[in-house]
């Protein structure tokens, strides 16, 4: 008897807390609804100390080990020496190395950055978008990367996001400290979804990355100095744009 699929999600993003402050509440929420689980992170060494932060985080929201890339962050070249920053490296590497991880995990859903960056625009959320969407479309095909493993195609592709509307009181907190918001009109929005069920992993996996929280200007620390009420009220909801689909309809109940 041929058993049934287990229900995957797989998210792709740019650094380490990425995937809590993002989609955190939504990991946090397939989790415990018995969907496996698990993030692949483009930058960042896996022998740096984001990474075992990043395994504590994963933890925290029920998902698989950390799976990275091991590129350096566009703006810290030493948090992967001696290998090119992610914004450098042949966009093939790095869709080559995101297929493998979609072909092991084999998600119906696949999660990550929007096109725009992310609100604040950082290069690697940018290039992890791009990377990202090509992996979606050419990992169910044979013969592109076939020593990637298997060909799966994921059943739907989703974008992290703010609306303008959904911005609210996080945009004055990065415009103090000097970072873009860059938000999406609200009806690019396909999936809002209120995560106020999963606050506690989710805030747990934000504080695993300590060395984040630790600094003034980064959103951890800024949601960190914050108090517990204005901090909930801004990480309770989560919104993305749909990307693209795949084959067939989602079995997953999606992200919603």
């Amino acid at each position: 008897m041929t058993q049934p699929i287990r229900p995957s999600l797989l998210g792709v993003f740019a650094h380490p807390d990425d995937e809590s402050l993002l989609a955190g509440g939504v990991l946090a929420q397939h989790a415990a609804a018995g969907a496996q689980t698990a993030v692949v992170t483009t930058t960042w060494s896996p022998d740096s100390y984001r990474a075992s932060e990043l395994a504590d985080a994963l933890a925290a929201l029920g998902a698989a080990a950390p799976r990275m890339l091991g590129f350096a962050d566009a703006r810290i070249p030493d948090s992967a020496p001696e290998r090119p920053r992610l914004c450098d490296a042949p966009i093939d590497d790095v869709v080559r190395l995101i297929v493998g991880h979609i072909r092991d995990v084999r998600p119906q859903v696949v999660v990550t950055h929007d096109g725009y960056g992310q609100l604040t625009g950082h290069p690697d959320h940018v290039r992890t978008h791009q990377a990202a969407v090509l992996a979606f479309h050419v990992a169910g095909l044979e013969h592109v990367h076939p020593e990637a493993g298997a060909p799966w195609q994921p059943r739907a592709l989703y974008g992290a996001t703010h609306p303008h509307s959904g911005v609210g009181e996080l945009g004055p907190f990065l415009a103090r400290v000097g970072k873009t918001v860059l938000s999406v009109p609200d009806d690019h929005v396909a999936a809002t979804v209120d995560v106020t069920g999963w606050l506690e992993p989710k805030w747990n996996a934000i504080s695993a990355h300590r060395s984040e929280a630790a600094r003034e200007r980064s959103l951890p620390g800024i949601l960190a100095r914050l108090p517990d009420g204005q901090r909930q009220s801004i990480i309770a909801t989560e919104y993305f744009i749909r990307l693209s689909t795949g084959v067939g309809a989602c079995g997953l109940r999606e992200l919603t």
